[in-house]
């Protein structure tokens, strides 16, 4: 079976893109596994699978596979970017501003004229239970408005919790270049803490407007970018009083703009999304 695909990347983060509205081919999980594979297939972090909407006032589905897994995983800011760029080349909408469901959520999407691209990523989730987070019988240390909770198997490691639609554990360091990102993000991730593991982001504050940051992502590993891990550090940081409200995160594979006007606004993410090639590949 030959299967058309289109790679993308937005600040690093790289895409593999499937249309299922023109190309209406079904993958099992282990076929979009070796289409995620770096040495044996096109290689992404993600694939993001375009699909008809099933829900009035929605313009499409918009599902994400993990490149390294085959699974379906909640959120990928820099996916949902690269997402609207490729259903308006393709031509699958004229809208600069769409609606897409995703397996947990609906996004709003908006192509700017400069070719960027801002994602409404929703509110953050805080409550324990929605990231999910397990914090009984620790003693967190309360900072800003916020809580840094110390994890029993990661010594030193004080993170901030929440959920970006998927869960994010976000501990500040003094240098991104240094921090023990490959040791580290491993043992949080899979910290038992975290029963649906947690994608680990590694903050440094470089001002009140401009932060640098690393990512460990679940199944994935370091990651040149992560939108929602992005979202995440900004929002930590500002709850903790650490940011001012709009923030440049810059990131290995490019820069990110964060605002988050009030406690009970959306997360709004502004960043490049680009096509790389087009292709096809025998499955």
């Amino acid at each position: 079976m030959r299967v058309p695909f289109t790679k993308m990347q937005g600040a690093g983060n790289d895409f593999v893109v499937l249309d299922r509205v023109q190309h209406p081919i079904d993958l099992t999980p282990a076929q979009l596994k070796a289409l995620g594979d770096r040495r044996f297939g096109v290689g992404a972090d993600q694939i993001l699978i375009v699909e008809p909407s099933r829900t009035p006032g929605i313009d499409f589905r918009y599902r994400i596979v993990n490149g390294a897994s085959g699974e379906e995983v909640e959120h990928c800011g820099n996916g949902a970017r690269c997402f609207v760029r490729y259903v308006h080349g393709q031509g699958l909408t004229d809208k600069t501003s769409i609606r897409v469901e995703t397996v947990n959520n609906v996004l709003e999407l908006r192509l700017q004229p400069d070719g960027r691209v801002t994602v409404d990523m929703n509110r953050p989730v805080f409550e324990h239970a929605g990231i999910p987070f397990d914090g009984g019988g620790l003693a967190p240390r309360a900072e800003g408005d916020f809580a840094l909770w110390p994890l029993e198997s990661a010594p030193g490691a004080e993170v901030a919790v929440l959920s970006m639609g998927n869960p994010h554990a976000v501990l500040r360091v003094a240098d991104v270049d240094t921090a023990p990102v490959a040791t580290l993000g491993p043992r949080i991730e899979t910290h038992l803490r975290f029963p649906r593991r947690v994608n680990v982001g590694f903050l440094q504050v470089l001002s009140r407007s401009a932060v640098r940051l690393r990512v460990h992502e679940r199944d994935a590993g370091e990651t040149l970018a992560c939108g929602t891990g992005a979202c995440a550090a900004v929002v930590a940081g500002i709850r903790l009083g650490w940011l001012d409200r709009r923030v440049e995160v810059h990131a290995r594979g490019g820069d990110l703009l964060i605002e988050w006007a009030a406690d009970d606004a959306a997360v709004l993410m502004t960043g490049p999304a680009e096509t790389v090639f087009h292709g096809e590949i025998e499955l």
